[in-house]
């Protein structure tokens, strides 16, 4: 017989008092995920509440795992260009960078102004493509839907530039070693300016709709504190610590591909919570507007790659015509290009933070090994010390703060 719901709580067991009063109140296990929508990609938040108090947290992640470090080493250098794009899915070129950077140690190539300049703009482009896929999507975690439309808004002109330099909206593969996969298209300084123009009033636009937006302040505002000595012993970088009042900065600390040629500053806060840490990725996409107008008004003129035909593959119209770059070219794409015997270790700043490739060669055509230190995965480690003790209704706002992606933690 079918057991009534009055019958069925008659049979839970009540909480026996003690001497002291109630006795505590049991523990709940609850898994965020992996289908979770607010966690910003499949991964698994394993939360142990009492009450509405989040006592526990442990991220479980590799649902999303692709093996790419170790597929790195069963194919040609060149051919691992396209894999660096899927690690960070939405800040495909600064992998794209530090790959290239990392290679060209190892050859001791030296790279044409033009392409490091074009390198640099393109870098804070994608900086301002993976900052609005991080606000629109955090402000619609927290109910704030008119963001996201707007957000996207302007992710869909930077993605009609990415495709009008290398064909391609997402994953470009367009750094490569050697400088750049093409030159630059006509009218590429056209089409930038004019976004870039029109891109720090849609700044002012966001903040007008959310710095003084009292749901919005009440939801980040003391949310998701975690200590600066805990960041900094969990190796977290990026936004997140700039938050906590520490200007760490690979462009400014360890400048690469001429990042020291531009005037721009590191922003900070020192509140430590998710809304410094909104303001920090607002103020950084007025510093990448500025760097990318400063790479409009002085780029150099010259090659877009380095004079190593033993790497980069040559012009279409010369492979045509002439016998040795026809060798050369049907030699890089058969055999791939040998890279010196040695380790070369280099990191740049993504918009997640840092992030760095160390490559091991052993002489042949393809790596030994490579190993890719990612700042989602590093940042990650943070979660449990910012979850335990919040609310419940706080877990989504902190960890749409820290802007993982779960292909960066997983690759």
């Amino acid at each position: 017989m079918k057991q009534s719901y009055e019958d069925h709580v008659a049979t839970i067991p009540a909480l026996e008092e003690t001497p002291a009063g109630p006795a505590a109140p049991r523990r709940m296990t609850l898994n965020m995920g992996p289908q979770h929508p607010s966690t910003h990609g499949v991964l698994r938040i394993v939360v142990e509440l009492e009450g509405e108090t989040i006592k526990r947290a442990e991220p479980d992640i590799g649902f999303l795992h692709t093996g790419i470090e170790k597929q790195c080493e069963a194919i040609n250098w060149q051919q691992v260009v396209p894999l660096t794009d899927r690690v960070d899915y939405l800040s495909n070129l600064a992998n794209n960078l530090v790959y290239a950077l990392t290679v060209e140690k190892l050859l001791q190539l030296e790279i044409p102004p033009k392409a490091q300049w074009m390198r640099v703009m393109l870098c804070e482009i994608d900086r301002l493509n993976s900052h609005l896929v991080w606000l629109g999507t955090h402000a619609l975690d927290i109910g704030a839907m008119s963001m996201f439309f707007y957000c996207f808004r302007e992710r869909e002109d930077i993605l009609r530039l990415k495709e009008m330099f290398s064909g391609q909206r997402m994953m470009t593969s367009y750094i490569r070693p050697g400088g750049l996969a093409l030159d630059a298209p006509r009218g590429w300084d056209i089409a930038v300016g004019k976004f870039i123009r029109g891109f720090p009033s849609k700044v002012d636009e966001y903040e007008n709709l959310l710095d003084s937006n009292p749901i919005w302040k009440i939801r980040t505002q003391g949310v998701g504190f975690v200590s600066l000595e805990d960041m900094l012993d969990l190796g977290v970088t990026g936004p997140m610590i700039r938050a906590a009042g520490l200007p760490l900065d690979v462009r400014k600390t360890e400048p690469y591909s001429s990042y020291d040629q531009f005037d721009f500053t590191v922003p900070t806060r020192t509140e430590n919570d998710v809304y410094a840490r909104y303001r920090v990725r607002m103020e950084e996409m007025r510093q990448s507007a500025h760097i990318i107008n400063q790479a409009l008004e002085g780029m150099p003129e010259g090659p877009y790659t380095a004079d190593a035909p033993h790497v980069v593959l040559p012009d279409r119209e010369k492979m045509k015509t002439q016998m040795e770059a026809l060798i050369y070219h049907f030699k890089i794409v058969t055999e791939g290009f040998r890279v010196p015997a040695g380790e070369a270790y280099q990191a740049v700043e993504s918009p997640r933070g840092e992030i760095a490739y160390y490559a091991v060669s052993d002489g042949t055509s393809k790596p030994y090994r490579l190993h890719m230190r990612t700042p989602s995965f590093a940042n990650l480690q943070a979660l449990p010390t910012m979850l335990e003790g919040t609310l419940i209704a706080d877990s989504i706002a902190s960890l749409g703060s820290m802007d993982f992606v779960l292909g960066d933690t997983d690759r």
